[in-house]
C-alpha cells in the first residue's frame, strides 16, 4: 500500500496518539497535533523510533476551536507531505458529571467548542483542502457517547456535542453526494483514556460501581482497539461508511460472556489516576 499522510487532530495522548503509532508501524505519513508545543514535542519525538518504510511524523500546535489553527495544521502536513488523504477529527473533551441544572458555563463552553466546532472547523478545512487536490480525501469524524442518542444522567452536554456530530455529517453527506471527498465515521467504542477516567472520577456513591462494572464488561484499552481501527481505516472506502470497533453484537456477546467470566479492564490506578 502506498504511505498515505494522516492529520490526527488532539493526538498527543489516548486513542489519537494510539492511532498515530499504528499508522506509523504501517509506513505512513502522520501529522499529529496538541494544545501546547512541550505536549507535540513530547509526543513526535516519542512516536518518530515507530516509523518504518519511510514514515514520518511531524507535529504542531493546534486549538482546534481555533478556524486559524486548523489551518496551519492543514498546511503544516501538506507542506511535510505534498497533500492530505486522511483527516480524522479525534479531539474531543469530556467534563466532571454534571446534571442539566449543575453545568458550568466554563464546561459548557469548552466542551462544545471542542467537540462541536472544533470537528466543524476541522471538517471544513479538510473539506476544503482535499477538493483541491488529485483524489480528493477521506475525513473521519468520531464518535462518542450521545451519537446514537443514548443518554445517561450527568452526560448531557457531551452526548449533545456527540448527537449534533450525527446530524452534521449525515447533512454533509448529503451535500458532497458524488464528490471525491468521502465523510465516515469512526467509532472507537469506550476506551480507558485520561477522560474516562475522569468520567469515573466525578462519579458517586453507588454511581462509581455500577459505571465500573459496565466498564469492565465493555471497555477496552488504546492498545487493544487502535491497531484494529487504524487497518480499517486504510482500507478504501465509500463516503458514509461506519468503522465501529463496539458494535451491537460484540456488546450482546460481552454482556452474556460477563455471567461466566468476569472481564477487569480498570485498574486500581486507572480508577486512582480519576
Amino acid at each position: 500500500m502506498a504511505a498515505q499522510s494522516i492529520v490526527i487532530t488532539g493526538s498527543t495522548r489516548g486513542i489519537g496518539r494510539g492511532l498515530a503509532a499504528e499508522f506509523l508501524k504501517r509506513g505512513h505519513l502522520v501529522t499529529i497535533s496538541g494544545r501546547t508545543q512541550a505536549a507535540v514535542d513530547e509526543a513526535v519525538a516519542a512516536l518518530a523510533p515507530l516509523a518504518v518504510g519511510g514514515a514520518r511524523v511531524v507535529g504542531a500546535t493546534c486549538d482546534v476551536a481555533a478556524d486559524a489553527a486548523v489551518r496551519r495544521l492543514w498546511d503544516t502536513a501538506a507542506d511535510a507531505f505534498g497533500r492530505v488523504d486522511v483527516w480524522i477529527n479525534n479531539a474531543g473533551l469530556s467534563h466532571p458529571r454534571q446534571r442539566i441544572g449543575e453545568l458550568r458555563a466554563a464546561d459548557i463552553h469548552v466542551v462544545a467548542e471542542t467537540n462541536l466546532l472544533g470537528m466543524m472547523l476541522g471538517t471544513q478545512v479538510a473539506l476544503a483542502g482535499m477538493r483541491q487536490q488529485t483524489g480528493g480525501g477521506t475525513i473521519w469524524n468520531m464518535e462518542g457517547f450521545g451519537s446514537n442518542g443514548m443518554t445517561t444522567p450527568g452526560m448531557s452536554l457531551y452526548g449533545a456535542s456527540k448527537f449534533a456530530l450525527t446530524y452534521f455529517n449525515k447533512a454533509l453527506l448529503a451535500e458532497t453526494r458524488g464528490e471525491a471527498v468521502k465523510v465516515c465515521w469512526l467509532s472507537p467504542g469506550i476506551v480507558v483514556t485520561d477522560l474516562m477516567k475522569r468520567d469515573m472520577g466525578s462519579a458517586s456513591g453507588p454511581e462509581i460501581a455500577r459505571t465500573r462494572r459496565i466498564y469492565d464488561i465493555l471497555a477496552d484499552r488504546v492498545e487493544t482497539v487502535t491497531p484494529w481501527l487504524a487497518e480499517q481505516v486504510l482500507r478504501p472506502h465509500k463516503a458514509g461508511d461506519r468503522v465501529a470497533w463496539l458494535t451491537n453484537g460484540k456488546a450482546f456477546r460481552r454482556f452474556a460472556g460477563s455471567l461466566f467470566r468476569k472481564r477487569k479492564v480498570l485498574s486500581d490506578a486507572d480508577l486512582a489516576a480519576g
